[in-house]
């Protein structure tokens, strides 16, 4: 077994080095190593989870093709002007809140820039904001209904009578009070902007100049800010639909289940807003959102198969060597789905490798929905895209990587954020 996961981590950290899909492809070279060198029976593809992202993706990238993520960014930027002095605590519940309804961090980047002249513009270290902003964009994911991670996870625990509101109900709490701690103890990270040596350097070199945000001409307000609302509707349709099973249509006595309805609610409100918004069914698939939710199905199919496969040949033998003590103290399987997911750079291919394990052991799955913010440890190595882009935004200097590689800004909101989430969860569901 130990050279088998030997293989198996080899291929996420080469995956995780290509970039783009390949995580994903390399999943297939390790299943290929799997099966045809270590004789391993392959499991099923997560073919239901593919499916839910690319449906979600696909209406989230319709929006955005009408203009409705651009309209979301005009208002982000009156927001935030209008509370200059609290950008710090304001930024992140921005990101939060533009990733819990597109279901993807990386809408972060359209609201980054704002954040970065709107602190600098008022003499806030630009560092504070956007640390815990990209760190708010991450956790989000936890809490999101339409999220990959989070549609896996119900899959997973569908057969013990969980509902999405049910992980909603511990996942969202516990998020937002992790963002707002690791907000506060931002507030009071390095030296005052003006009193920065990086950013004194660049003012005396002619570095920073005064310049306003270029914002992406939006065609039609109405036809934006339409998008939007039909997309809200979907998002909390799926919502109720998840939380109160009697209201799906039923067959033979038995719901629909939330995966088939996801994509169908997700395919009908692409179509709506195509439709609606006159938009080049084309051009969705132009964004970056259509770019980064199709890289997630491909890494999910890869790792996620992978891992399944690993887990389902040696279940006898890892369960048997790691019960006794996740069962006596589960809360340390969180530390297993915050190291893979350093290594897997993706929260739904996390759960999709890592989860089963945990109900394989015996863990609660109350227990599992309060480890779920466990997941969103890829900040810890500072290559990720909405990092990097953070980073390249600040044109005053104060975001960056430092000499250790490991101090970089992301790292003490990331864990506080995390952390405090975890301990939230776990508080939440015994009083539930």
């Amino acid at each position: 077994m130990l050279i088998q996961l030997l293989f198996v981590l080899a291929a996420i950290v080469v995956g995780a080095r290509l970039g783009g899909i390949g995580l994903g492809v390399m999943g297939g070279v390790g299943m290929a190593v799997l099966v045809f060198f270590f004789g391993l029976e392959p499991t099923s593809p997560p073919i239901d989870v593919m499916l839910m992202i690319a449906a979600v993706i696909s209406a989230a990238s319709a929006m955005q093709a009408a203009g409705g993520l651009d309209y979301l960014v005009r208002l982000a930027e009156k927001l935030l002007r209008k509370n200059p002095s609290q950008i710090t605590i304001v930024s992140p519940l921005v990101t939060y809140a533009f990733t819990f309804l597109a279901g993807t961090g990386h809408v972060a980047y359209s609201v980054m820039p704002v954040i970065s002249e709107v602190a600098r513009e008022t003499k806030v270290r630009p560092e504070r904001p956007l640390g815990i902003a990209v760190i708010a964009s991450q956790q989000a994911i936890t809490a999101s209904p339409i999220s990959a991670a989070t549609v896996a996870l119900l899959g997973m625990l569908a057969g013990f009578d969980i509902t999405l509101f049910d992980i909603l109900k511990i996942s969202i709490p516990a998020t937002l009070v992790g963002v707002l701690a690791g907000a506060l103890l931002s507030k009071r990270v390095g030296k005052e902007l003006t009193d920065d040596p990086e950013y004194q350097r660049r003012v005396k070199e002619g570095l920073i100049k005064e310049n306003s945000l270029q914002f992406n001409k939006i065609k039609s307000i109405a036809k934006a800010r339409l998008s939007v609302i039909l997309f809200l509707i979907a998002t909390a349709a799926i919502v109720v639909f998840g939380s109160v099973p009697s209201l799906r249509p039923a067959f033979e006595g038995t719901p629909i289940n939330m995966p088939a309805l996801i994509e169908i609610i997700m395919l009908t409100t692409c179509a709506i807003i195509l439709l609606l918004t006159r938009t080049d069914g084309i051009a969705p698939t132009r964004g970056s959102v259509f770019i980064a939710g199709m890289q997630a199905v491909i890494a999910i199919f890869g790792i996620a198969w992978m891992g399944d496969t690993f887990i389902n040949g040696n279940i006898a033998e890892l369960t048997g060597s790691i019960k006794g003590i996740v069962t006596e103290m589960p809360w340390l399987f969180a530390l297993a789905l915050f190291i893979m997911s350093i290594l897997l750079y993706s929260q739904a291919a996390t759960v999709r490798a890592i989860m089963p394990l945990g109900i394989a052991l015996g863990i609660s799955p109350m227990m599992l929905i309060a480890l779920f913010p466990a997941v969103n440890g890829y900040f810890v190595i500072p290559n990720y895209p909405t990092i990097v882009a953070a980073i390249n935004f600040d044109t005053t200097g104060t975001t960056r990587i430092g000499r250790w590689i490991l101090n970089h800004s992301f790292m003490m909101p990331g864990l506080v954020a995390t952390a405090v989430a975890i301990a939230t969860g776990l508080l939440l569901i015994t009083l539930y």
